[in-house]
């Protein structure tokens, strides 16, 4: 069960509050638990504590997906901090549970197993782009997500179905009561599944070479060929698997195309940011905002 507090970070029942979380309510940083192994706090209606440098609405939903590599993790970061507005890696979820899967001994093949610990794992996650930590109960698990070991067995757990519902209602859930502040939630899904009404839907993708140097980048340091071929069956075999269960590499109707291959990141920032905005101030269907002329 989690919940989301003012402060942009998704929390366990008010009875345990963490240690960075004051056991009382305050108007800054109230949470309105709601029973159920999906259910979610109340956002924070109020300001953003995250500041904005843009003139953008906080009610703006965004929704970006991509293959592995395609930059959205960072961009979706990046966007969210300069609108002011929350964040979320739908992808760090099932991260997460893969690691609380392995930490209880339980079996990534067993369906029902993977399914009963998605109900029950105790997720914790800061929605601050700025800081989006991950922890499983008192773990913190932001570093460990992102090893080796949960990159190649978190396939095993995307790929069962009713798992995917359990963490998809409560990605909507999310979404839901972050959106008076405004949200950018990137992940598998998002665009099609999870979020299709979300006023702003983009696809990022880039060339694998592209893709494959970025990646090894992130995990190696290095975008050598040493690197980039310890990265390539992560990558490649990753975006296989998961295009077993899920359609990201292809648009689907209303959403934009952004190929990333040749824009560096600022110029993919902006666009996204350029997307939002025309979304929000133009008046025509949201789904036809223009993407930005970056010059590239």
């Amino acid at each position: 069960m989690s919940a989301i507090d003012a402060a942009g970070t998704a929390a366990g029942p008010p009875a345990q509050p963490s240690d960075d979380e004051p056991a009382a309510e305050t108007a800054s940083s109230a949470t309105t638990p709601l029973t159920g192994p999906t259910s979610v706090g109340e956002a924070s209606t109020g300001e953003s504590p995250l500041g904005s440098s843009v003139n953008t609405p906080r009610s703006v939903v965004v929704a970006i997906d991509g293959p592995s590599g395609s930059g959205k993790s960072s961009v979706s970061r990046a966007v969210a901090t300069r609108l002011g507005l929350a964040y979320l890696d739908t992808g760090a979820m099932y991260r997460a549970l893969t690691w609380w899967c392995l930490a209880r001994g339980v079996d990534l093949d067993d369906e029902a197993a993977v399914t009963a610990a998605a109900h029950d794992f105790p997720l914790v996650m800061g929605t601050d782009p700025a800081d989006p930590h991950v922890r499983v109960g008192d773990t913190d698990v932001t570093a460990e997500i992102r090893t080796t070991r949960i990159s190649a067995a978190v396939s095993a757990v995307a790929r069962h179905l009713p798992t995917r519902a359990v963490l998809i209602a409560t990605q909507r859930d999310w979404i839901d009561r972050c959106a008076a502040q405004g949200i950018v939630a990137e992940g598998r899904d998002i665009t099609s599944v999870v979020a299709p009404d979300a006023d702003v839907r983009l696809l990022l993708t880039a060339s694998e070479d592209a893709r494959l140097a970025r990646r090894a980048k992130e995990v190696h340091g290095d975008a050598g060929e040493a690197a980039i071929a310890t990265t390539r069956d992560e990558v490649v075999r990753r975006d296989r698997d998961d295009s077993a269960v899920t359609s990201f590499l292809e648009p689907s109707d209303g959403v934009r195309l952004l190929d990333t291959s040749d824009l560096d990141f600022e110029a993919v920032v902006a666009a996204v940011v350029a997307a939002v905005e025309a979304a929000r101030t133009s008046g025509v269907d949201r789904r036809d905002a223009p993407l930005a002329d970056t010059g590239e």
